[in-house]
């Protein structure tokens, strides 16, 4: 009895512990988790390190983690950097006049009467659709300003949390391996189902990272290309936009480029608005539906819509970095419960002695 009351109020006790330790953590999520995304991604490089130049775990985890500065972080600290100093420059532009959104929509619609009188079909008052769609489009500015001046102002934690993530990247990719046989251990689950799980935590978040980071890339400098090649301002920018809303399937760079397309049209560009049109459609397009299912849904073993639907719920539970966790989290739901199903239905199918002696008591 005695020896029962010590193990539940050990239980409880780990229990506690874990959830404040966890609580501890919960600040430095962001780093931690891309350190853990950093890690899984380039396991194969620091393996093939270890076979070349042998078990020397300190220097291949450095050298890997250099190759991830310079394949990644540098890169996307650049492209940071561009898009907030475009964005501000297009909101000083908005404050001072040269820009003026609300006068662009009203050449579309000088323009283009129709579309009014579509929206008029499904009750949609167009000055009101106007109004949001300018509020829209300073909120974006403004919001790009606010990160160049919170930037400015943070610079310490921004850099600390960098640090962070940069710091816990390289004991990952030196441990990582001893880590997973750790929580193999320690997890109560069973070995058989915890490998399992960490195999498909690790190749969700490969497929995701890299291939919803490789199709941005892929949509934002081509849209990027094509706007500097039609002499649309602020190419750079619109180009930075259309890779991060290409993190989102089936709305991707369209919701940058198509209104591009009607706003030259309206103001009488037509081959530039038909180009646009037909490059978006054809190349920019090609981007999305055919190498999305091929670097994502074929690596998570998902349906199309089950990573769209979870994109969607992880972008608006966990924010940006939600374009991960959402398909990750889908595909470890169906990961438990395709275990639960397949073993479940062994354990309550009856054996075949069992069914032998069952028709012979019968008998």
């Amino acid at each position: 009895m005695y020896a029962k009351l010590e193990t539940r109020t050990f239980l409880a006790m780990l229990v506690g512990v874990s959830i404040a330790f966890a609580l501890l953590m919960k600040p430095f999520f962001g780093p931690i988790f891309w350190a853990i995304a950093i890690a899984l991604i380039f396991y194969p490089v620091q393996q093939r390190l270890t076979r070349r130049f042998g078990d020397r775990p300190n220097i291949n985890a450095l050298i890997t983690l250099l190759v991830c500065m310079v394949i990644v972080v540098l890169p996307v600290l650049g492209l940071g950097a561009a898009l907030i100093t475009e964005g501000l420059g297009i909101y000083q532009k908005i404050q001072s006049g040269d820009i003026r959104p609300g006068e662009y929509i009203d050449q579309i619609n000088q323009s283009f009467p129709a579309i009014q009188a579509f929206l008029g079909r499904f009750d949609i008052d167009f000055m009101e659709f106007r109004d949001r769609a300018v509020n829209a489009f300073l909120g974006g500015s403004q919001f790009l300003a606010k990160q160049a001046f919170g930037i400015g102002q943070n610079t310490f934690q921004f850099f600390l949390g960098l640090a962070l993530m940069i710091y816990v990247a390289f004991f990952l990719i030196r441990d990582g391996q001893q880590l997973v046989e750790l929580l193999i251990k320690a997890l109560p689950l069973g070995d058989e189902r915890e490998r399992l799980l960490f195999a498909k935590f690790a190749e969700v978040t490969r497929a995701t990272v890299k291939g919803n980071l490789f199709i941005a890339i892929i949509q934002g400098g081509l849209g990027g290309l094509i706007f500097w090649i039609l002499g649309i301002n602020g190419a750079l920018l619109w180009g930075v936009v259309m890779a991060i809303f290409s993190l989102l399937p089936a709305v991707g760079a369209a919701i940058v480029w198509v209104p591009a397309a009607v706003y030259l049209a309206a103001i009488g560009d037509i081959i530039p608005a038909v180009i646009l049109s037909v490059y978006g459609m054809v190349i920019i397009g090609l981007a999305d539906n055919v190498l999305r299912p091929i670097l994502v849904g074929r690596d998570t073993k998902m349906p199309d819509y089950l990573v769209l639907l979870s994109t969607l719920g992880g972008l608006v539970m966990f924010g940006i970095n939600g374009f991960v966790m959402g398909p990750l989290v889908a595909a470890l739901f169906m990961a438990f419960w395709g275990i639960f199903i397949r073993e479940f239905s062994e354990e309550s199918r009856p054996r075949s002695g069992e069914r032998e002696s069952g028709s012979a008591e019968s008998d």
